[in-house]
């Protein structure tokens, strides 16, 4: 497997704020941000220079200059004017080009390191976290800050254009410049109390999405659930709960925004009155010329811009608070199974290599709840078993004996309560993760299929394949039978989670794929369960050679799938209470023929041949 892509990384500091976590992400783009700083600064000096450029104009050629030179003037001006507007739209489009595509690329950033981290977090996580809420976060959260950053130095620098704008305007008309900027005190007091309404809410709506979302997410997913149960209205029902919950703190996030939003973007309109009305007077009283009063009807503009962006960036600021908080939520989830410091792998010649060995191994699955943990009650309880290498051994049980938890155990999806579980002569806590996955390898009874090609499902585990090497595993699955009836053959691309094939054809191609990466160790949970007696028949012979020279463990219902067994492990009550061949535990064991006696396809065939 090739390295992850090397991302950015926010601070793992918990104690810091969300935007001093979120720096180091920025300053990764600091170049691109410098130019954004440095031509946007230029540009905004060209903007805010125009009024008092227009004001030299006007009042030069109305101070006494004769018709031809006043001409001569104003056109000088007039190219000085065309000169600065090109320049300046030449450096805004650059910095807003660079400035968006910067935010852009931070937004894929933090995604990637989302992802990668969602890769790392254990199997203890989803468990109890609904895929819903993940997808709600790696998306619309990660969006919320993507627009922050877009829009944020907008703002920014539309403070220092009322910066250099103030400061222009102090050296026309000081008192008038008062005027003009005695609303703002106002705009700060209620921006402050639109930001304490606002997040709040913005938290609260940022969930009531992800929960609207994950109710999809189920209902897409489980559609065949629901239309087989004719659960649609209730699940409408649920949805529209969701909804309504998400509507009613949407609609409080709306009226905070309305309450404020349009007095924060009034009062400078009210300065901009008060400046006609005082600034007036002044040039009737020849105090201020016309230049000067039309340079500040310019200023009164610029400086109205930043309080029009204040209320949305404040409120998408608010968002982006809460998105981020709920993102790091996920960053800050400690993976549960991790490679120990100094984990190693076995030698190649190592004699142990596919031996596998429980040794009083103890579990219980974690809870959905961390804070409310209690005493779960354990799967495993004193689980004893040794697996030689190249032996076949079946596990068989009552349901919720602990048989899959066992399969779960060996690749180390979850450690161990208490004991150990050692694969080639290793505790797997002191093995290398990837190295101990490409030794075991599980093909689940429940068959999960790419939206791809069948050829790229097959090679999944391997995905450098060669199509000779994916056909040849597909044949020993007996997968080959159907593919080659496709359309498209080994191209087909199958529906989502391969709804598009039967129940039987998805664990075909789920074993084809197994039997691609040719693991040491191989571990068949249930794995024909949905394919018929004929054509698992057919898949036992190819598996008979397969298995010749690995580790196998069959977990199994089906006594023909037991049959490929060369012992037969009987648990109950999460250890193992009977262990020999098939024949020996039906004449020995009632427990054993009872279990059997249960299962289709077997009957009162069982007890007869133990006789």
């Amino acid at each position: 497997m090739g390295a992850m892509k090397a991302t950015p990384q926010i601070d793992p500091d918990t104690s810091k704020g969300w935007f001093r976590r979120l720096l180091p992400m920025i300053v990764a783009r600091r170049a691109a941000f410098t130019v954004v700083l440095v031509t946007g600064l230029v540009g905004l000096a060209l903007q805010v220079s125009v009024p008092m450029v227009l004001r030299q104009a006007v009042d030069r050629s109305l101070g006494g200059l004769d018709g031809s030179a006043a001409f001569a003037d104003l056109e000088r001006h007039a190219i000085l004017l065309v000169v600065m507007a090109a320049a300046s739209f030449g450096l805004r489009f650059t910095y807003r080009y660079l400035l968006f595509g910067t935010a852009c690329r931070i937004e894929t950033d933090l995604r990637d390191t989302v992802y990668q981290h969602l890769t790392r977090l254990s199997f203890s996580f989803y468990d109890r976290v609904a895929a819903g809420e993940v997808i709600s976060r790696a998306n619309s959260d990660i969006r919320s800050i993507q627009l922050l950053l877009a829009f944020g130095p907008l703002a920014g620098l539309s403070a220092v254009s009322f910066l250099m704008a103030f400061g222009f305007m102090l050296s026309i008309h000081v008192p008038l410049t008062l005027v003009t900027v005695s609303t703002m005190p106002f705009v700060f007091v209620l921006g402050q109390k639109l930001r304490d309404r606002v997040f709040p809410l913005s938290w609260v709506t940022q969930g009531r999405m992800a929960e609207v979302a994950m109710v999809v997410d189920e209902n897409v997913n489980g559609t065949r659930v629901v239309k087989s149960f004719a659960a649609e209205f209730d699940q409408i029902a649920l949805l529209a709960r969701a909804a309504d919950r998400l509507r009613w703190s949407a609609t409080a996030l709306i009226e905070a925004r309305a309450r404020f939003n349009p007095m924060i973007e009034a009062l400078p309109r009210l300065g901009m009155a008060l400046v006609l009305l005082y600034g007036g007077h002044l040039a009737i009283d020849g105090q201020v010329g016309v230049g000067s009063l039309l340079a500040f009807s310019g200023y009164v503009t610029m400086i109205a811009m930043p309080f029009r962006m204040f209320g949305f960036v404040l409120i998408q600021a608010q968002r982006a608070a809460a998105s981020s908080m709920r993102i790091y939520e996920i960053l800050d989830e400690e993976p549960a199974i991790v490679d120990r410091p100094g984990a190693r792998e076995p030698a190649t010649a190592s004699p142990e290599l596919g031996r596998v060995e429980f040794r009083s191994v103890a579990f219980s699955y974690p809870t959905a709840d961390p804070e409310h943990e209690g005493d779960p009650r354990p799967v495993l309880d004193g689980f004893d078993l040794v697996i030689e290498p190249g032996e076949t051994v079946a596990i068989v049980g009552r349901t919720g004996c602990g048989k899959s938890t066992v399969a779960r155990l060996l690749p180390r999806f979850y450690d161990v309560t208490s004991g150990a579980v050692l694969v080639d002569g290793i505790d797997v806590r002191d093995r290398r993760l990837d190295g101990l996955r490409h030794t075991v390898s599980q093909v689940p009874d429940e068959s999960f299929l790419f939206s791809e090609r069948l050829h790229d499902n097959v090679a999944f585990g391997r995905p450098d394949a060669s199509r000779p090497d994916v056909e040849a595993a597909a044949h020993v699955a007996r997968a080959d039978e159907f593919i080659v009836g496709l359309s498209d053959g080994y191209d087909e691309v199958v529906g989502e989670r391969g709804y598009t094939l039967s129940g039987g054809q998805r664990q075909r191609i789920a074993l084809a794929r197994t039997i691609l990466t040719d693991p040491r160790i191989l571990i068949l949970d249930d794995a024909t369960s949905a394919i018929d007696v004929q054509t698992e028949e057919d898949i036992h012979q190819g598996l008979v050679d397969l298995m010749a020279d690995r580790t196998t463990i069959v977990i199994a219902h089906r006594l023909s799938t037991i049959s490929l067994a060369d012992r037969v492990v009987l648990m109950e009550g999460g250890r193992v209470v009977a262990d020999g061949t098939h024949a020996s535990l039906l004449a020995t064991e009632p427990r054993y023929a009872a279990i059997l006696t249960q299962t289709d396809g077997v009957g009162a065939d069982v007890t007869r041949s133990a006789d």
